[in-house]
């Protein structure tokens, strides 16, 4: 049974403002992001400061340092620690059977958008649980369903959150914004983000192989906001 999940506070434009500029910062760090990055800032200006401010801090780290020392901190912060990794399926399921269930059902839903997905295991795309994949298609193509998806996953969301601002991590506002999006924790949230918090997400079992790796299909998606789309490594 699907979760009941609470509507918005947040106006579309703002909501899909935010989710795309922190679906950029959250990619890896190269040329074309750097070029990007006058774009995001000036849509995070535009927004209120609980949502774009964490945005700016990203921003400001991305633009004043070398881009070969942004590439190590963020292979160093996303690809060795369990706990800021940006694929969500991840938190709950380790990389066990149950977890390519999960992705099936992320790959069903952008499927029911119209949305196509490169699942091509030579080609390096991400999986469709990737957070920038997840955030690109909330922004640009579904809202609500978008919602539902990061929503149904915000135990892990907040453990990425809270590992990165642990870390004093320099893509912590990132997190810190889509996490502003979100209405207040209920109890039983509250509860699940202690819990994962606590345990960390379950060991690995088994890989991925067979799962593939489908990635969003950015040419098919109508924009609604003035950004480019994300770029993560192999997309």
């Amino acid at each position: 049974m699907r979760t009941k999940h609470p509507p918005p506070d947040w106006a579309s434009d703002q909501l899909a403002a935010t989710w795309q500029s922190a679906s950029l910062l959250l990619g890896y760090p190269d040329a074309r992001l750097r070029e990007q990055l006058p774009i995001v800032r000036a849509a995070a200006t535009r927004l209120p400061s609980r949502l774009g401010t964490p945005l700016l801090e990203v921003v400001d780290h991305l633009e004043r340092n070398d881009l070969q020392v942004l590439q190590e901190a963020y292979v160093e912060t996303f690809d060795t620690r369990r706990r800021c990794n940006l694929f969500l399926t991840y938190f709950a399921h380790g990389d066990t059977r149950k977890r390519g269930v999960a992705l099936l059902r992320f790959k069903q839903t952008y499927l029911r958008s119209g949305v196509a997905l490169d699942a091509q295991p030579d080609t390096g795309a991400e999986l469709p649980d990737h957070l920038c994949v997840v955030l690109e298609y909330a922004a640009t193509v579904d809202q609500e369903q978008g919602w539902r998806l990061l929503l149904d996953h915000r135990a892990g969301l907040e453990l990425l959150r809270l590992s990165l601002l642990e870390q004093e991590s320099p893509w912590a506002g990132a997190v810190a914004a889509i996490s502003a999006t979100f209405p207040p924790l209920r109890g039983d949230e509250r509860d699940a983000v202690r819990a994962l918090a606590a345990e960390g997400p379950p060991a690995e079992e088994v890989g991925l192989t067979p799962y593939g790796g489908p990635a969003f299909d950015a040419t098919l998606a109508e924009a609604t906001v003035d950004l480019p789309m994300p770029r993560v490594r192999g997309g």
